[in-house]
C-alpha cells in the first residue's frame, strides 16, 4: 500500500489540554489530567488520582516534565500522528497518609521495587505538599515504572476540531486532544496503542455560553491543589429503554464503532447493534453485529463505588460484512468455524 498522504495536521503544542470529567481507567483508577505542550516540544503534565469514582477525594498527584516529538502519520489509526516521548522528571505528592501507605504497599510487593518503597517516607513522617521524586537526576532507578506509571499514551496524538451545537446560541468550535488508550496494568508499558481518549483545549473552557465547569477546575489545579469535582447526581440504575453512542467510539485493536442498545426491563432481555468502521470518523463501514440475549439482576460493585455489576449473555448474534476485505476474511476462515468458502457476501447478514 501507499503511505498516508502528507497534509498539514493540527498539533497539541502551545496549548493546555484538560479533562472534562472524572476518568475511569483499568485497575480501577480514577483520575483527572492536565497536559501543557510548549512550542519547543517540552511538556509538563499533571495527573490527579482519587480514591473514588467521582474524583472528590484526592489520593495523590503525579507531576511530569519531558519532551515529545511528533514523527509521522499513523498507519494504524487514521488522522492520528505517531510520536516519541521522553520523561525527564516525575514527582509524586500524597494528599493523605492512607494514599502514601497504599503506594508504598504496591511498591513493596516485588523485590525489584522495594528500593523505591524505601525511598518514600514512613507514614508518620509524611508531609502534606512534599514532592517525592520517582524519576529524575536524584533517582537511582525509575520508580515511576516500578509503580506501573507510564505516559505511553503520548505515543499516539490526534487533534480534532468540530462544531458543537448549543440551544438558543450559535454552534461553538471545540478542540479535543485524543491520545492513546491505556491498557491493563500488565500490558500498559508495551501495548501498541490504537484507540484514544479525549482532553479539551483549556482556552475554550470558559466560553460564556457553554462553560465547562470541570475543565476550569482542572486547568487551575496543581500538585498541591488537586481539583475536587462537584458531586454527581445520584441516579438509580434503570437500563430499560434505548441507549445510543453520542459519537464515533474508539476501542483497542483498531476498532471504531457506534452502538445502539435496547434493554427490556420486564424480561431482562437486551439487543445491541454494533456498527464497525475502519476510520475514526465512522464513515467507512466494515461490518455490523446484531446481538440479542438476557442479563442478570444488578449487584453493587465491590470495586467501583456507585457502580453496578451485571452479567450479559449472548444467545444469538448476526454479522453483516460491509466491505470486501472483511467478506474475504470470513470466506477464508477455517471450514466449519464461520461458514466456509463462499458462505459470505457483502451486505448480507448471517
Amino acid at each position: 500500500g501507499t503511505p498516508p498522504a502528507r497534509v498539514p495536521i493540527p498539533t497539541p503544542h502551545g496549548r493546555c489540554w484538560v479533562d472534562g470529567s472524572c476518568e475511569v481507567r483499568p485497575g480501577p483508577e480514577f483520575l483527572t489530567r492536565s497536559y501543557t505542550f510548549h512550542p519547543n516540544r517540552l511538556f509538563h503534565a499533571y495527573q490527579f488520582y482519587y480514591e473514588d469514582p467521582s474524583c472528590q477525594k484526592p489520593a495523590h498527584s503525579v507531576l511530569m516534565k519531558g519532551k515529545v516529538r511528533l514523527r509521522r502519520a499513523s498507519w494504524v489509526t487514521r488522522g492520528a500522528t505517531e510520536a516519541d516521548y521522553h520523561l525527564h522528571k516525575v514527582g509524586i505528592v500524597f494528599h493523605s497518609r492512607g494514599a502514601l501507605l497504599a503506594v508504598a504497599e504496591r511498591l513493596g510487593l516485588s523485590q525489584a521495587s522495594q528500593d523505591c518503597a524505601r525511598r518514600l517516607p514512613p507514614a508518620g513522617a509524611w508531609l502534606p505538599g512534599a514532592v517525592y521524586e520517582l524519576l529524575g537526576a536524584q533517582a537511582e532507578q525509575d520508580c515511576a515504572a516500578a509503580l506501573g506509571f507510564t505516559m505511553h499514551e503520548l505515543s499516539l496524538v490526534r487533534v480534532q476540531r468540530h462544531l458543537q451545537p448549543q440551544p438558543r446560541a450559535p454552534s461553538r468550535l471545540v478542540e479535543e486532544l485524543y491520545l492513546g488508550d491505556i491498557h491493563t496494568d500488565a500490558e500498559r508499558r508495551h501495548y501498541r496503542l490504537t484507540a484514544t481518549a479525549p482532553l479539551q483545549s483549556a482556552s475554550h473552557v470558559h466560553h460564556h455560553s457553554h462553560p465547562c465547569l470541570v475543565c476550569g477546575l482542572v486547568s487551575h489545579a496543581d500538585e498541591h491543589h488537586p481539583p475536587v469535582l462537584p458531586p454527581p447526581v445520584a441516579l438509580a440504575l434503570r437500563l430499560q429503554g434505548r441507549w445510543v453512542s453520542s459519537g464515533c467510539e474508539a476501542r483497542p485493536a483498531v476498532l471504531f464503532l457506534t452502538r445502539l442498545f435496547t434493554f427490556h426491563g420486564h424480561n431482562r432481555s437486551w439487543e445491541g447493534h454494533y456498527h464497525h468502521f475502519s476510520d475514526p470518523a465512522c464513515q467507512q463501514p466494515t461490518f455490523t453485529v446484531y446481538a440479542t440475549g438476557r442479563y442478570t439482576n444488578g449487584t453493587p460493585s465491590a470495586k467501583v463505588r456507585g457502580g453496578t455489576e451485571l452479567v450479559f449473555e449472548v444467545t444469538r448474534a448476526h454479522v453483516t460484512p460491509m466491505d470486501q476485505v472483511i467478506t474475504a476474511m470470513l470466506n477464508f476462515s477455517k471450514p466449519g468455524s464461520c461458514g466456509g468458502p463462499g458462505a459470505w457476501s457483502m451486505g448480507t447478514e448471517r
